[in-house]
């Protein structure tokens, strides 16, 4: 018999973004090397007041090729009971639960403390956040809970690993976050301008993903008002839905009157959208103030894109200075600087270590971990 594993977490008919593509294509990795995978992803996700988004359904057909099931209510503890106890009677081999916020503790540690009744079923967490990027009261209890429910972890960034130890010292492998390479293939850029309706000529450097405190979006508007940028008449394609306070980035924007070096698309980029994001730029810049890893990396490393990433969290680990991108400090000044420097260098010259590097982000040294690391 095929051994079974079974996903938690979002899918789709929940939008993309990182967490969802992610889960779809580790079951598409596990469906290839022969196990029986399915995944049970959320009927009700966030409550409103959680969500800043304009909506939580995608508008892209279901993945035909994965058994997916819309049946966990992040807010209704008999749910919680019932999705349990079914998961129990099932008795999968493994359940691979992802972990990124401290509310959904309760729900998902519930749900895996009643699987855990079989005495038989693993339960493996991939952890992309242990300490969160906004911090709320009660966080660490709810984290807690959460993680007494699991028998082994997976992270994809050091200060991951790092900051689950001071919760558990339950067995925690560390690994580089698999490239995103289900989005198409690389277009040429003249193509993939042309359906953005960029213009052909420009220098456009691109901030990618929902816009987040964190990510330092702010920074890099500020970054755009140096000279240095200005003078090299460097444009900056913005694509993703504010998940911030938009008013505060239109106040950056008209402060240092940036209009005229934007592209703003600001609105959620639909997965079969993403290919021409990554291949109309130049370079990718991640201006973060916080980080642990990030989706956008392998993304980049999928369409063979050099990389502005500032010395936060894991991203340096992930960005070998000049030779995959650069890494700056976090403050506009370096970034500037830092964005001076890939155009010096040239996509060319970063195109070899990229490829090289690439070969590490392998999805199937991810399956190996969760199946075959001991307990």
């Amino acid at each position: 018999m095929k051994k079974k594993v079974i996903i938690i977490g979002p899918a789709w008919p929940l939008r993309g973004g990182g967490l969802a593509t992610f889960n779809e294509r580790l079951a598409t990795e596990f469906i290839k090397q022969g196990f029986d995978t399915s995944i049970y992803t959320f009927s009700l996700q966030y409550p409103r007041f959680l969500f800043p988004g304009s909506t939580q359904l995608s508008n892209e057909p279901a993945p035909t090729h994965l058994k997916i099931k819309a049946c966990i209510n992040s807010i209704n503890p008999f749910n919680w009971f019932k999705i349990g106890n079914e998961l129990c009677k099932l008795k999968p081999d493994y359940i691979v639960v992802r972990f990124w916020m401290p509310f959904f503790g309760p729900c998902l540690g519930t749900i895996l403390r009643r699987v855990k009744r079989n005495h038989f079923t693993q339960n493996i967490c991939i952890a992309d956040n242990v300490i969160p990027h906004e911090k709320r009261m009660g966080d660490k209890v709810l984290t807690k809970y959460f993680l007494k429910s699991v028998d082994r972890f997976i992270t994809m960034s050091d200060q991951v690993n790092k900051d689950l130890k001071i919760f558990t010292n339950q067995i925690s492998v560390n690994l580089v976050h698999p490239i995103y390479d289900n989005f198409g293939d690389i277009l040429s850029k003249q193509e993939a301008r042309k359906h953005l309706q960029l213009p052909a000529a420009e220098k456009i450097i691109l901030f990618f993903g929902f816009i987040r405190k964190y990510k330092g979006l702010d920074l890099l508007l500020e970054a755009m008002n140096h000279a240095s940028i200005k003078g090299a008449n460097i444009k900056l394609l913005i694509a993703g839905e504010f998940y911030d306070n938009k008013d505060f980035y239109e106040a950056i924007i008209a402060q240092y009157n940036l209009n005229g070096a934007l592209y703003l698309h600001t609105h959620f980029i639909s997965n079969s959208e993403v290919k021409y994001y990554l291949c109309a730029a130049d370079f990718v810049i991640q201006p973060y103030k916080s980080a642990t890893q990030s989706g956008v990396t392998p993304l980049a490393y999928h369409f063979e894109k050099p990389m502005l990433v500032t010395n936060v969290g894991g991203l340096p680990h992930l960005v070998p200075h000049l030779q995959v991108g650069v890494v700056t400090e976090p403050n506009p000044r370096d970034i500037a600087e830092g964005i001076v420097k890939l155009y010096e260098l040239g996509e060319a010259h970063f195109l070899p270590q990229i490829r090289e590097e690439k070969k590490k982000y392998s999805w199937s040294k991810l399956t190996d971990a969760i199946t075959k690391s001991s307990s």
